[in-house]
This record gives C-alpha cells, sequence and structure tokens, in this order.
C-alpha cells in the first residue's frame, strides 16, 4: 500500500515558472510522482514568500540553457584557466570569488571539462543549467526575502533546481552570508 500501485516508474519531470519577491524571476525543476501535489506545494511556498506561480513560458525565456564547470578558485590563475577554457570551447569564464564559473554552449560542456581535467584543473560540478539573460538587484532586506523563498521551495521533496534571476551588491551577499 505504501508503493501505491506497486510501480515506482512514475516519476515524471516538471518545470515551474514563477515570481518572487521584486519581480524576480524563478524556475522550479521537479521530480514527482504527484504532479498536482507538487504544483501545490510550489504555489504555495511562493504565495508564503511573497511571490506567485506563473504560467508556462513567462519566465524561462528570461534564461537560458548553459553549461557550467565550476572550479575552486585556491591554487588555480584565473587567467590560465580562461585560456584552456577558452581553447576548449567556453564562451566565458567568471570569477565569483572563491569559485570560478566556466559557461560553456550544453553542447560543449563534456569537451570543455575534458579539456580542464587535461590540464590538470580539478572542478567541483559541471552540469546544465538555467542562466539569467538579465539580473534584478536586490537591496538586504529584499535579498533576504527571495534567499527564504529559495530555501523553502528547496526543501520541498520533489524539487530538485532552482534558478533565479536575482542579485546582491557584495555587501549584501557578506551580510546574508552572516546571517
Amino acid at each position: 500500500k505504501a508503493l501505491g500501485s506497486g510501480n515506482t516508474d512514475d516519476f515524471e519531470n516538471v518545470v515551474y515558472e514563477g515570481y518572487g519577491p521584486n519581480g524576480v524571476a524563478v524556475i522550479v525543476e521537479a521530480l514527482t510522482d504527484n504532479r498536482n501535489r507538487a504544483a501545490a506545494d510550489v504555489r504555495s511556498t511562493l504565495g508564503k514568500g511573497g511571490g506567485s506561480l506563473a504560467t508556462t513560458g513567462s519566465v524561462s525565456f528570461n534564461f537560458e540553457r548553459k553549461g557550467a564547470i565550476e572550479v575552486p578558485a585556491e591554487g588555480v590563475d584565473f587567467d590560465d584557466l580562461f585560456e584552456k577554457a577558452a581553447e576548449a570551447g567556453a564562451e566565458d569564464v567568471t570569477d565569483d570569488g572563491e569559485t570560478y564559473t566556466v559557461l560553456t554552449d550544453p553542447s560543449d560542456l563534456i569537451a570543455v571539462r575534458q579539456a580542464l581535467q587535461d590540464a590538470g584543473i580539478d572542478y567541483d560540478s559541471a552540469e546544465i543549467v538555467m542562466n539569467p539573460k538579465n539580473e534584478v538587484e536586490l537591496t538586504l532586506d529584499d535579498a533576504r526575502k527571495v534567499a527564504k523563498l529559495i530555501d523553502n521551495l528547496d526543501d520541498l521533496d520533489d524539487v530538485q533546481n532552482i534558478y533565479s534571476n536575482w542579485t546582491a551588491s557584495d555587501e549584501v551577499m557578506a551580510q546574508l552570508d552572516e546571517e
């Protein structure tokens, strides 16, 4: 009875699009065996967090699918990483402080990852992500609200990935990290 019909192959990938406080775009990828429950959970969590569920396509146009390779910054020269990644077909490399992010076309992710490995550069993760085309910069209070909303969405059982387009100044991010 705990397994329902006994068939555990009824899981499906679903994508929910919504808005958080201050018009922050949110994409939630879930893997669920009950589409109605997952939708209700996401809708409820968005609503409680000051946001709302949106219609399909109304948020996703603000994002583009990219390959992202996270490289720990410690002991890695940015210029060397940039050169090796660009030679392998990467589109960009960003410095997030403790981590470098190598962005690629999704079809180039494996080749770039392999080139970095061959060059002796270790990475923490390599995956396909939804990268925002433009970002909404938030104040500390608004960033707290959005961060709490994303944490609450992440706590839902069915949720696999969450993408959003918010950013904040280094000072605001430092304050959030301290809390």
